[in-house]
This record gives C-alpha cells, structure tokens and sequence, in this order.
C-alpha cells in the first residue's frame, strides 16, 4: 500500500484559524482544523493553504504539531465575499506555485481542497505538480438551488459549472454522508467509484455530557426554563428567522411555556440586519436573544444548557451542530433535509420536521416542552450516538481516500 506522508490541504476562502458562526466561517472551519491535526496524529504532515485576509498575518503560523498554515497574498490584504474569490483563483493559483522551495515535486503526496473556490486552483496546482486532487464539496450549488427558501438568491452558473468540473477531474471526491454521494452521482454525473463516504466528526473531549446541570446554571437559565438554541451563521438559509417565528406562533397559543430562545453566530448583510427587527415586530425581545459567536469550549456549555437545539436550516451537507450537540446529551429538533437525517437518528436522538412552515416547527416545539420524559431519553441517546463520530475515525478514513487517490493516479497510464 503506497504510504502518504505530506498533504497540502487547500482552505482558500477561509482559514482554520476562523471564528465559526461569523462570516464565512462554519463547519467547514472546524472540518479542515479538525481533519488535518488527527492526521497529524497519524504520521502525516498537513500544510493548509489558505488567503491572506488581514495585513500583518504571518506567511506561516502553527495550528499544531504538524501541521502548518500558510497565508497566502492573492488580492487585498483584507476580507472579500466568497462570490469573489473566483476571480482570484488565478492568483491564489500563482501565490502557490511561486513557493517553488516548498512545491517542488516530492514534497507532497496529494492534495486536498475544501469547497468550489479551492477546487478550481487544486486542479491548476494538481497538474502542475503532478499530483492527485481529492476533493470536498462541503455545499453544493445545485443541491441550495434545488431547496431554495422564498425571497433566496440563486448560486450563480459560473459555480456550477466550476463544481462540474471538479467532479469531472478530481481524482477522488468526499462526501460527507450517503445523500451528499447520491446528489454527486444524480446532480452532477459524479462516477460513484470515485466517491468515498466520510462522516465528519466532533471533538468529544469539548463536546461531551458532563455536569449539564453547571452549564444551565453557569449561563443563569433556571430549571424551568425551556431553552431553545440555534448556533450558526444568520442567513435565512440556516433557518433562525424560521425559528424566530416559530417561537412567536408557540407563544401565542401556549403564552404558560416559559421559552428562552438563544441564537449564538453573526452575519452581515440584509439577511442578518433583518432578524433584530423581525424579533421586535414580534415583540419578542424578552425572549429571543442574539449572541456573537463563541469559542467551543464555550458552545458546548450553551450546548449543555440548552433542553433542544433547533437546525431549521434549508440545506445541509451534514450538520456539524447537530453532533456536537448531540454529544453534549442534547437532543436536536432539525429539518428533514441534506444530511441532518444522517447526523441524527430520528425519534432515537432528535426529531426531524418535514417542512420549513412556522406551525410545523411551532407544534415540534410544543411536543418537546410537553414530554419531558421523552426529551430526556432522546439526550441521553444523543450523547451515547455522538461517542461513534470521534474526528479520529474521519481522519482514517480521509487518509485512506488519500491512498487510494495515490495509489490510482500512479497507476493511470501517462497521457
């Protein structure tokens, strides 16, 4: 079996180092810093490429033993919308071959880009170097096109059909659950021997059940309180304004339900400037609270204060939230979409909704509140069925679509 020692990992419109729930930054922040320090574990060497987004970053900065980050000067020295960044992927392409010391041929054995942006300069390094290209899609343009909410924005066809390329010469795809393979193969022709099934991960020494009775306390929410929490970035595609309005539908039936609904992310543009005012139209002020993104050593004891955590979202590759919830012995109130249904066990950990109406979530809220004996058992197999997704295991499996993507492209003949 061909051994891989050295992975240059391509990140380019966010950085590992980025705050999760604000701007960009999400699950796939914690995915790529997540995935490249176990592979580090295991014997191999991560370098992650990623954009220069502030003067005075380092060209290289450690994120931990073995694995390095390296900022690269592509356009301003500042933040630009991913919608952008296409149009600097020939620079973000020239910024990386111009280390010619550091990718000189031998010096990594694959490469690997997270999302479209990534893909399209991987293919370009790929080539030059002489090297495989496995990729991660993350999202996907055609699939957030299928399950547009009302009033979204359409991805634009220059993504598809970068996203159409990828699939047609990356070497090996990832995705992350059986759904996200399926649309790879339906939506875009992807060759269903080239796709490997990796679940993400969660970091169970962060995310864990332990003492949820100091975290409720810690954050001052009294035992009565029945706590809803959604964590992630403000745009309607993730649901809150959903949420928002849910809450106010359940409280004008049931005003005797002492709800705290508690949104943890940020976001800017129209989409976030709307939610503070769509709370006071509603007149839930007292009950709905903003909060700006928060480490994960902190996210898990929102996590653990919280009797549900709500994911209304309009798609999901996977749903990093609802594990790490989960795994805090928390159970997950999600839309039957992407791969939330994976990332939870329905009715045994969570409880899916089919529908993105504010009744439908309204009533799934009223259910939870009303059964306490029910909420309590679907936590306790949350936390249990978080224990099998340890980022170790998703490590193993990546590196060996690594392997295989080595051990293929090695032995396709030259053209």
């Amino acid at each position: 079996m061909t051994p891989v020692k050295r992975v240059a990992m391509l990140s380019l419109h966010t950085s590992p180092f980025d705050q999760p729930g604000g701007g960009d930054a999400g699950g796939m922040n914690v995915y790529v810093r997540s995935v490249a320090l176990e592979l580090a574990k295991v014997g191999i060497d991560v370098e992650i490429f990623t954009r220069a987004a502030a003067d005075g970053q380092p060209h290289i900065e450690e994120l931990g033993p073995g694995v390095l980050v390296r900022h690269l000067i592509a356009g301003p020295t500042r933040r630009v919308p991913k919608e952008v960044l296409p149009q600097l992927s020939d620079d973000l392409a020239d910024a990386i071959a111009d280390a010619t010391d550091l990718l000189a041929d031998g010096h990594f054995d694959v490469i690997h880009s997270h999302y479209w942006v990534s893909g399209i300069v991987g293919l370009t390094v790929a080539k030059s170097l002489n090297l495989p290209l496995v990729h991660s899609m993350h999202t996907m343009a055609r699939v957030k096109n299928l399950r547009l909410h009302a009033g979204g924005v359409r991805e634009p066809e220059s993504r598809i059909s970068g996203e159409q390329t990828i699939v047609n010469d990356a070497d090996r795809l990832i995705a992350n659950t059986s759904t996200e393979a399926a649309e790879l193969e339906s939506l875009y022709g992807a060759a269903a021997e080239k796709v490997d099934i990796v679940a993400p991960g969660v970091d169970l020494d962060i995310f864990n059940a332990l003492d949820r009775p100091a975290s409720r306390s810690g954050l001052s929410f009294s035992a009565e309180t029945f706590h809803v929490v959604f964590a992630g970035r403000i745009q309607k595609l993730k649901g809150p304004h959903l949420l928002v309005e849910a809450a106010a539908d359940l409280l004008a039936r049931r005003p005797d339900i002492p709800l705290q609904v508690s949104i943890i992310g940020s976001g800017s543009g129209p989409e976030a400037l709307e939610l503070r005012p769509l709370i006071n139209r509603l007149g839930l002020q007292d009950v709905v609270r903003l909060y700006p993104p928060v480490l994960p050593e902190q996210l898990a004891h929102w996590f653990r204060a919280a009797d549900v955590v709500a994911m209304p979202s309009y798609s999901e590759s996977f749903g990093l939230v609802a594990l790490e919830a989960q795994a805090c012995g928390t159970p997950v109130l999600a839309a039957n979409v992407g791969g939330l249904p994976q990332a939870i066990s329905a009715g045994r950990t969570g409880v899916l909704v089919d529908g993105h109406g504010a009744a439908l979530w309204s009533a799934a809220l009223e259910v939870l509140h009303d059964d306490g004996v029910m909420r309590r058992r679907l936590g306790t197999n949350a936390a249990v069925h978080a224990l099998a997704f340890g980022w170790q295991r998703t490590a193993l499996f990546t590196a060996q679509s690594y392997r295989t993507a080595v051990e293929q492209y090695e032995g396709a003949p030259a053209l």
